[in-house]
């Protein structure tokens, strides 16, 4: 059985999204491709099976998630330095929990001071956004924090590049390959950026990298702004 602790949630009352995603690709392997099928339960019991290479995560009769291998086909722009990325924090779109469509997400939420702290803004006009990232110690075990927490971190970025300002929006599908570990209190800069959209689906892609500008990790992720949201008809 596996619980999603209340903790790791995105929209109020379900999963962090990308959080999921990582649940099911850890069964997968270090490049998946995860479809999230309904909002993921927090402090419920789930259950993973793995049946001819595609794992599935149920609530019971329901089906939550499932994954399979996967590679990211996107290529990542070159990432900003730690600074660029430090100064483009200051212009997130979110930074006011008025703005935010959900201000306690686990990953990029202002009322979260125990989560990720992800707060992707603007780097220049051409819609890239970038923040840093410092995992703390307790995302990790053994010296590496728990790939969990790097999808997590692939989450969130590329849907404030792609999604329409003032709708909710939720993650459908993530398709990510995880390069190198990433390591507890070291400085990581994380890009998201837009790949297109068509009525209610967008498509952003977000990257990981060390303070070196090595690649750490690479998603691109198909988002959907929910119906009857604002501009989500």
């Amino acid at each position: 059985m596996i619980t999603i602790a209340s903790r790791y949630n995105g929209p109020p009352g379900s999963g962090n999204g990308g959080y999921v995603c990582g649940l099911v690709a850890e069964a997968v392997g270090p490049s998946a491709t995860v479809r999230l099928s309904a909002p993921p339960p927090l402090d419920t019991p789930l259950t993973r099976t793995v049946v001819d290479g595609v794992v599935r995560l149920h609530d019971g009769e329901l089906t939550i998630a499932e994954g399979r291998g996967g590679r990211p086909s996107v290529p990542a722009p070159t990432p900003p330095s730690l600074r660029a990325a430090a100064l483009a924090e200051e212009r997130y779109a979110g930074l006011d929990p008025a703005r935010h469509p959900f201000p306690s997400c686990f990953v990029c939420g202002p009322l979260r001071p125990d989560g990720l702290r992800l707060f992707p803004g603007p780097v220049d006009d051409d819609g890239t956004l970038a923040c840093v990232w410092r995992p703390s110690e307790d995302l990790a075990s053994e010296g590496i924090v728990d790939p969990r927490f790097v999808w997590a971190a692939l989450d969130c970025p590329s849907g404030f590049a792609c999604m329409p300002a003032g709708t909710e929006t939720v993650l459908a599908t993530m398709t990510a390959s995880l390069t190198r570990p990433v390591q507890p209190e070291r400085d990581y800069v994380v890009t998201g950026w837009r790949i297109a959209s068509e009525g209610r689906k967008h498509r952003g892609g977000t990257s990981i990298s060390d303070a070196d500008g090595r690649p750490v990790a690479l998603a691109e992720a198909l988002w959907i702004t929910l119906r009857g949201s604002v501009s989500g008809a």
